[in-house]
């Protein structure tokens, strides 16, 4: 309840003390999502979670106050000084954990259950990124590019040498989170439909991992034998992740491959292809751990001891969704 209502808080307002009325308690909210496990480690990451959003929010509050000052304003919509621009954006990047300032994000999301991880990966995106969207027209372009492209290269490289999958959906979800700064920059609408398509394909992997009991890519190559349905339908979604047509995932990155070309952006786009290559090398390497890596003694039960035989109602059309959504594309370029 804490979380939904403070995120619509941010959604609805137009004064900067309300948005970061709403942002503290989106913060206090998650906390004890994180903390519940009561493990060390939960412990740890709730710590590292409060003082990155309590940091970045006090510099919007900081920055806001100080424009309010000068202006005489505390509407979102008003204009902006360049300065003031540029730190509130600064902190919001904090919150969306992208490069530079991503290093908390991976600790957090492996010291969180795979459920919490995928509500910090999701739904905590949402209020940040109404904020930059609420700022669109006075956002820096430049800056939002490059920390863009900086987010899409860095979440491809860090996530090579990751064993954990929490930690690889943390820098897909630092990579994901570039190209969709790269759509904000351009395209405000494009953004919507980019941020709309993450979290459905972020939900349905979360799930399947959760369902799975997919903590290491050790798990990875005895999860074969305990549901081949639903592994096919989950390999097909980090292809979909990764951006290879005909899935869903091709879509966004698509049309802002297109939309960069069209404003002669070209050799950026270039640069935002070639920076999902090694993204795309993790979720192929998972697949072939998957499907490849069958351990020669299967079980002789029918589920292991540690599947978790019901699968959520919410994951199979969500699976399916992330696979078959490319043919809406006419549609979209239409309208």
């Amino acid at each position: 309840t804490g979380l939904s209502t403070s995120t619509i808080i941010v959604m609805s307002s137009h004064h900067w003390l309300l948005a970061w009325i709403g942002l503290e308690l989106n913060t206090l909210s998650v906390m004890p999502l994180i903390m519940k496990s009561g493990h060390p480690r939960a412990t740890e990451s709730t710590i590292k979670y409060f003082l990155i959003q309590a940091a970045a929010a006090t510099l919007i509050l900081f920055t806001a106050t100080m424009n309010a000052w000068e202006t005489g304003q505390w509407c979102m919509t008003t204009s902006l000084s360049p300065l003031t621009t540029t730190a509130i954006s600064l902190a919001i990047m904090l919150k969306l954990a992208l490069a530079p300032v991503h290093a908390w994000y991976p600790e957090v999301l492996q010291g969180s259950t795979i459920i919490t991880a995928l509500i910090i990966s999701t739904w905590q995106k949402i209020a940040p990124l109404t904020l930059l969207y609420l700022m669109n027209n006075q956002l820096p372009t430049k800056m939002l590019l490059l920390i863009g492209l900086t987010s899409a290269l860095i979440g491809g490289w860090a996530g090579l040498n990751q064993t954990q999958t929490r930690k690889i959906m943390a820098f897909s979800s630092i990579a994901h989170m570039g190209w969709l700064l790269a759509a904000m920059a351009l395209n405000p609408n494009l953004a919507i439909l980019t941020l709309s398509i993450y979290i459905l394909m972020t939900t349905a992997t979360f799930l399947s991992l959760n369902t799975t009991t997919m903590k290491t890519l050790t798990d990875l190559g005895t999860a074969w034998t305990q549901s081949p349905a639903l592994i096919t339908l989950t390999i097909l979604t980090l292809f979909s992740l990764g951006g290879l047509p005909p899935l869903t995932g091709f879509l966004p990155k698509w049309l802002i491959l297109h939309e960069l070309c069209s404003t002669k952006l070209a050799l950026l786009a270039t640069a935002l292809a070639i920076a999902s290559l090694p993204s795309l090398y993790f979720y192929v390497r998972m697949t072939y751990l998957i499907m490849l890596t069958i351990p020669p003694n299967t079980t002789n039960t029918e589920h292991k001891w540690r599947f978790n035989s019901h699968i959520p109602q919410m994951l199979p059309p969500m699976l399916m969704l992330t696979t078959l959504l490319l043919p809406i594309l006419p549609m979209l370029i239409l309208t």
